[in-house]
């Protein structure tokens, strides 16, 4: 059986995920922060849930509109991220890391949703 390779975003999105979890857990042991590290918990991995929701979009807008989704919460996280940094719960290299993670995963976002515009168009 051939193995289907997985989308680059999928990948990118899962794997930001787990490292936003794993912030998540290092900021209620070690920092005692639970209000800011929940608001990224949600919006961090919601991310990758919208772009696993729509490999089974009902149509190109459905695709377009989860995808759409999840690129408004890739923002809210970045958001979020810039919060911990400036209240100091992170540092700088911590920061810097989840920061690039996050706007790679928004450009391939737009990315995809402006091409699958154009395509739509045609």
């Amino acid at each position: 059986m051939l193995q289907r390779k997985e989308p680059i975003i999928k990948v990118k999105s899962e794997a930001f995920a787990i490292r936003v979890i794993k912030m998540y857990k290092y900021l209620n042991i070690q920092k005692n922060e639970y209000i800011l590290s929940k608001q990224i918990l949600r919006s961090g991995t919601s991310v990758g849930a919208n772009v696993n929701e729509s490999r089974n979009a009902q149509s190109t807008l459905d695709f377009i509109n989860k995808l759409s989704i999840a690129l408004k919460e890739a923002d809210e996280t970045t958001y979020w991220l810039k919060c911990l940094y400036g209240g100091e719960y992170i540092t700088e290299t911590q920061f810097k890391s989840m920061y690039n993670d996050i706007q790679e995963i928004t450009r391939i976002l737009v990315k995809i949703v402006k091409t699958t515009k154009e395509r739509s168009h045609k």
